[in-house]
Parts: C-alpha cells; sequence; structure tokens
C-alpha cells in the first residue's frame, strides 16, 4: 500500500479535480479518457473489474466532449469525466448482460434513467464494471466475464454485486462508477475495496428501464419486476472522494414519475441548526464482531467526535434487527420467482449460492413461509419505515459497522451451507437499510491487517447531504491508503 502523495496522471485526480481541470482548459477530455485507459490496460488483466470496452467510443465521446468545451456551450457537472456503468443496467448499444452468457448478444436499445442522466450531465461512459450472475451475490464472478479480483487480496471479495465497479475505483481505472444496491451491493463493494458508496433514499434516483420481455409458452410476456425490487432496490454511485460520491448522487438525482416509486419533487431540506447526534449501534445481538470491526467503528466514533458530533452507544437497535431478519423473508420470496429461469442460464456458482442462501433463510422462516406471513412482513415493514423515521428526524444518524466481519474470503457463500448461513447472519447491517428505504453510506475508517475496513452512517429519508457530511469528517480524518498495483 502507499499514502496520498501528489497526483502525477490525469487518472489519479478526483472527479470534482478533473471538472475544474476541463474548465480551466488545463486538461481536456480526451487527455483524461485516455490516461484512465491506460491506467485500464495496465491494471485491469490483474484485477478483471471492467469488461466490455470499447476504447475507441469512449474516445469519440471525449473528442465530442471537448468541442461542445471549445464551443463555449453550457457545460454538466461531469462534463468529460470517465464513469462506468454496471453489466445490469441498460446502456444502448452494450447488452444488459447480467453476467449471463445466454443474455451477452443482445444491446440494449436504450439507456436506464440513471444512465441518462449521467450522459446529460457529460460523462463519458468507459467500460462496464463486472458483477455475479443476476447480481444475487456479495461476490463478483461470473461465467462470462470471470472473477473479479479486490486490490488489496486476491483471495477476499471485491464485494458485491458492484464489485467490478469498487475494484475499478480502488485501481485507479475511473473516478466514478454507477451500481445499483437491495443488499448491500453498491455499499458492500465500497467497503471492501476502500472506497465511498453511497445509497439514497428510494425513489430519489429513478429506476426506470425499458421493460423486458421473454418467450414463455404462453406467448411473449413481460417480465414482472417483484416487489422487492420495485420499493427496495436503488441505482446510485460509488467513488474514491465523499466529494465525488456527492457530486455523482446530485446528478443521478432524477424525479421520474415512470418509476413507481419515483418522487416527483425532492423536499426542500435546508441545513440543520446543530450537528445530528450519532448513535452507535454496534450488534443486533445475532453475532460477534471481529476485532477489524471493531477498530473500525472505534475509529470512526473518535472522528466523529472530534469533528464536533455527540456520539452515544446503543444497547442494540430491535427495529434493525427485525428489519434484517424480514429481508431474508421478502428479498428470497420474490427471488422464487426467478428460480425457473437461474436454473436454466445461471452459472453453477449463483445456483449453489441461492441454493444455500434460500437454507439460511429457511433457518429463520421455514422452508415454505406462507402467504400470510409475506403480507405480514410488508405490514411490519411499513411500521418500522416510521418507527426508524421518529427515531431519526432530521438530528441523528446511525453509525453501524458494514458487517459482523473483513471482507469475506471468495467463494465464501459456496463454500457450505453453514458458512454461507454465517455470511446471511454477518451482513445484517446490509440488508437491513433496502428494507427499510433509508440512505446510508459506507466510508473507509481504518486499514487493519493490509485490509481497508469502512463503517455505515445511515440518515432519515431524503438525508443524504447530512449522512455524507458525516462521511466526509471520517475521510477527512483517515489518510487515504491506495492499494499498489
Amino acid at each position: 500500500m502507499e499514502h496520498d502523495s501528489p497526483a502525477t496522471e490525469p487518472w489519479q485526480l478526483s472527479a470534482v479535480e478533473l471538472a475544474a481541470a476541463i474548465r480551466n482548459r488545463t486538461l481536456s477530455s480526451a487527455d483524461i479518457v485516455q490516461s484512465c485507459l491506460d491506467r485500464i490496460d495496465a491494471v485491469n488483466p490483474r484485477v478483471n473489474a471492467l469488461a466490455d470496452l470499447r476504447p475507441e467510443d469512449a474516445l469519440d465521446q471525449a473528442r465530442a466532449a471537448d468541442r461542445r468545451t471549445a464551443s463555449g456551450a453550457e457545460l454538466g457537472p461531469l462534463h468529460g469525466i470517465p464513469v462506468s456503468t454496471k453489466i445490469n443496467t441498460d446502456q444502448r448499444g452494450y447488452a444488459t448482460s447480467h453476467g449471463v452468457v445466454a443474455l451477452a448478444g443482445t444491446p440494449a436499445a436504450h439507456d436506464a434513467a440513471c444512465v441518462t442522466a449521467l450522459r446529460d450531465a457529460g460523462a463519458v461512459l468507459v467500460g462496464r464494471s463486472n458483477a455475479p450472475a443476476f447480481s444475487y451475490r456479495w461476490f463478483s464472478t461470473n461465467d462470462l466475464h470471470g472473477r473479479t479480483l479486490n486490490p488489496w487480496a486476491a483471495d477476499r471479495t471485491p464485494g458485491g454485486s458492484s464489485g467490478g465497479a469498487s475494484a475499478s475505483l480502488a485501481a485507479g481505472m475511473t473516478p466514478i462508477a454507477q451500481g445499483n444496491d437491495i443488499g448491500g451491493s453498491i455499499r458492500y463493494p465500497a467497503a471492501c475495496c476502500g472506497v465511498v458508496g453511497i445509497r439514497p433514499t428510494v425513489g430519489r434516483v429513478s429506476n426506470w428501464a425499458e421493460p423486458v420481455y421473454v418467450d414463455t409458452p404462453g406467448g411473449r410476456q413481460q417480465l414482472v419486476m417483484p416487489p422487492t425490487v420495485l420499493n427496495c432496490a436503488v441505482e446510485g454511485p460509488l467513488a474514491r472522494t465523499v466529494a465525488d460520491a456527492r457530486l455523482a448522487l446530485r446528478v443521478m438525482t432524477t424525479p421520474d414519475l415512470r418509476d413507481p416509486v419515483g418522487v416527483p419533487a425532492l423536499p426542500d431540506r435546508p441545513a440543520p441548526d446543530a450537528l445530528p447526534r450519532v448513535s452507535v449501534v454496534r450488534n443486533i445481538g445475532t453475532v460477534a464482531n471481529h476485532r477489524a470491526v471493531e477498530k473500525a467503528v472505534d475509529e470512526a466514533v473518535e472522528k466523529l467526535t472530534d469533528a464536533g458530533h455527540q456520539v452515544e452507544e446503543l444497547d442494540g437497535l430491535p427495529l434493525l434487527a427485525e428489519a434484517a431478519r424480514l429481508w431474508s423473508l421478502l428479498i428470497y420470496e420474490d427471488f422464487r420467482s426467478t428460480m425457473p429461469t437461474v436454473e436454466v442460464i445461471g452459472d453453477a456458482d449463483i445456483r449453489t449460492s441461492l441454493t444455500y442462501s434460500f437454507a439460511a433463510a429457511a433457518g429463520q422462516w421455514g422452508d415454505s413461509p406462507t402467504l400470510a406471513e409475506y403480507i405480514h412482513g410488508w405490514s411490519r415493514r411499513g411500521a418500522l419505515v416510521a418507527e426508524l423515521q421518529q427515531l431519526l428526524g432530521r438530528d441523528r444518524l446511525l453509525l453501524t459497522p458494514v458487517s459482523a466481519e473483513p471482507p469475506f474470503e471468495q467463494d465464501a457463500d459456496i463454500a457450505s451451507p453453514e458458512r454461507a448461513a454465517q455470511l446471511v447472519t454477518a451482513m445484517w447491517p446490509m440488508a437491513a437499510v433496502p428494507i427499510l428505504g433509508f440512505p446510508a453510506a459506507t466510508v473507509p475508517s481504518a486499514l487493519v491487517d493490509g485490509l481497508p475496513m469502512s463503517v455505515q452512517l445511515i440518515g432519515g429519508r431524503f438525508e443524504e447531504e447530512m449522512v455524507l457530511d458525516a462521511a466526509q469528517a471520517v475521510e477527512d480524518r483517515t489518510p487515504r491508503l491506495i492499494p499498489v498495483l
């Protein structure tokens, strides 16, 4: 590893710095994109984070951006800045492959709304980030694109499902990456690779994409999104710095009434008069934290206290425990409808992972949860959302671990049913948040045994700025550590 040092190449600069350089005419977008492409050539063969690379397409976008700069036209916030998109997100002309061989041959005709937002802001789309098949794992390997490695340690997961995004950022391939999150898929990879991830409030960033149709024995039918995808999944950014994550989130904030849960306009959120209190929830009574996890929390507590926050320790929080348990009911019951497709076109790893994950969920809910239990689960979700919002208001944040364990060993979820169940238990901080739909960010706070360790900050609904302000306080007091590649 190496400590922060003055940047000598464009790929080493943050998106905020690059945007300023483009406006000042000290760097062109073509210079920046070429620098990132050179970095990709140098390190991507070792970590396999980006796939479907088309350098000339990226350079064409950059040259068009430079022509716009020269014309004196208004420039978007990400004008000329390289950004990667995820293989499960529609980008016109590129297959939305989900890492599945059978889905690799059909390019998307349109951009998803979040990709449109990035284009409209002037971003140059450089590469597609790898993910597990169907984005169902906390690991990033598939039969189509292979395995993504963690730049810090090849035997540890880079996270999933946005593991290609997080690994590419840590390795310096782009300053910003698009991801999505229904069970930690932005926050966990960011933590595993020592970068920043922000999961926004449900409805803030449009989740809209063109409908997907499939051929069935009864004819061609639209693929129906299950309730958890509509109500718990979000699009959002990963970045190397909090400032870049904030910039990308503002760009991706796209009120869109095509999205069934999209909000027509964001509520006015003036800055509160005082720094929010921070309540620390270290565990929910189900699993003990690894010492490295405790170190990360301790470091974050010290840094937030130094920044002026009032920090208090809570002895658990039952609503988070219940939300994490509900995740194992609602998510997996919804996933059952996709299992026939997974069995036909999914790779062996995803089939094994889901088999073990269903077994872990059965340990909490039985082999066949009833419709009444499922409906009651959704009812309890609503009650917990209200309870957590009342607790947080506009003057409190929660600080939690990211997981009870450091980044998992590669393929831990398919090592055995017992190990898979341990992972589900350890990941309660990642599972609780999507069920409730609140904003949360992960930010590095320590380096332990050669691995970056992060914490999670959770805020009230639509309080992303407050969450990011606290993440910035942690980042400001944490030396930036970069993996050597």
